[in-house]
């Protein structure tokens, strides 16, 4: 992968987005992830696939679930996609990543998508030491 640009289908980006706002409207609030099915070539997104956050504190963080996020990775490579990368919500905090996500991210080469419920969305790839913005293009 080696565009700065993320392409986001209109679809995925709402399914994204829904999921947010579900996470946000919790008591108390929930970062909300999944995973990103497209074309990893041409650094596009045509699904959003949600996965249940298994973290200690889903308020500040979040963590997938190994057996779902194994399960939609299969299904993903059966229906002759990638996996682009990954999706996150920030409820109550700006849609950059955070310290933890820093400390966390260990898919070099793939995308990590956070959005706020109120529609704000960034994207970054994962270089294996830093995150590297992308620019996010909804089509």
């Amino acid at each position: 992968m080696t565009s700065s640009r993320l392409s986001l289908a209109a679809d995925a980006r709402d399914s994204i987005l829904s999921h947010a706002r579900e996470g946000a409207a919790g008591d108390p609030p929930a970062e909300v992830c999944g995973v990103l099915a497209g074309d990893s070539d041409a650094r596009t997104v045509t699904a959003a696939h949600p996965v249940s956050n298994v973290a200690a504190e889903p308020r500040v963080a979040y963590e997938l679930d190994p057996e779902e996020t194994v399960s939609i990775l299969e299904a993903i490579e059966s229906a002759g996609d990638d996996a682009v990368g990954f999706y996150h919500s920030h409820p109550e905090s700006d849609p950059v990543p955070s310290a933890t996500d820093r400390e966390r991210a260990s898919w070099p080469g793939y995308v990590y998508l956070i959005c706020s419920p109120d529609g704000r969305m960034t994207a970054h790839e994962w270089t294996g030491d830093e995150f590297r913005e992308l620019s996010v293009a909804v089509e």
